[in-house]
């Protein structure tokens, strides 16, 4: 039963050897001003001093998992099982909330009579102290559907909250981009997208892409051809096609 704009979100922390960062995003999760919030935190049996971070706040967080897993999407496959929320929301070791009011204005953005199928909205990169950067290179469309992406990934996964019904498990055949394919088939089957029109994420630029860029694109390449076709996914990215020529 979902109840009528007090959405219940389940944020999830996937972390692995993240004991310079885990505890900015462990804080920026539990000082959220709204209350309807289950905190997940799923660890790669990570071998550095994670754990005994996140165990100090084990009383704040709802589920800890700590065991080997076959990589990112796996474990982010782990917390989906466990979660219970209206909303999923997939908050990185090192990212964290814009603001502690951030879950409490997206619930009060929402003005629909029903929970929408997803909640997006803008993301700032920052650097390890949390000093601004930049806004991400893609800006957020108003109106986002399934096709909006044939442009790349225009709302970063950390500001994309899909409902927990329409969610799908991450395809483990991608190693660096299968959030990209997921939050195509999340918005695949859903109607209402939402814009929030707030800034929800803090992203630390420094991801698992950014050191694998070039598989990351081959794979984003492919994503697009099996979810736009061939024809369509070359002719929205000549430019997409020559950087992967030009970098080998």
């Amino acid at each position: 039963m979902i109840h009528h704009l007090t959405p219940k979100f389940s944020v999830i922390t996937v972390c692995r050897n993240a004991q310079a960062v885990i505890e900015d995003t462990i804080q920026s999760v539990i000082s959220q001003t709204y209350h309807h919030v289950e905190y997940i935190v799923i660890d790669g049996a990570s071998n550095d001093r994670t754990m005994s971070i996140v165990n100090r706040y084990r009383e704040r967080i709802s589920v800890i998992v700590s065991e080997p897993d076959r990589g990112l999407y796996d474990a982010m496959n782990k917390g989906i099982r466990l979660a219970t929320g209206d909303y999923l929301c997939f908050l990185n070791a090192g990212d964290s909330f814009h603001e502690d009011d951030t879950l409490l204005r997206m619930a009060h953005s929402i003005h629909e009579p029903q929970l929408p199928d997803v909640l997006y909205g803008e993301t700032e990169l920052v650097d390890r102290e949390g000093h601004f950067l930049r806004m991400r290179r893609l800006s957020v469309p108003d109106a986002l559907t399934w096709k909006s992406f044939r442009q790349g990934m225009l709302v970063c996964h950390q500001a994309f909250f899909a409902r927990r019904d329409r969610v799908v498990p991450y395809d483990l055949r991608y190693r660096y981009s299968a959030d990209f394919d997921w939050c195509i088939r999340v918005m695949k089957q859903s109607q209402v997208l939402h814009n929030t029109r707030l800034t929800l994420i803090d992203y630390l630029a420094e991801g698992l892409t950014t050191r694998n860029q070039r598989a990351s694109l081959e794979e984003r390449f492919r994503i697009m051809v099996k979810h736009y076709g061939w024809l369509s996914t070359v002719a929205h990215h000549a430019w997409f096609v020559l950087r992967l020529l030009t970098k080998r």
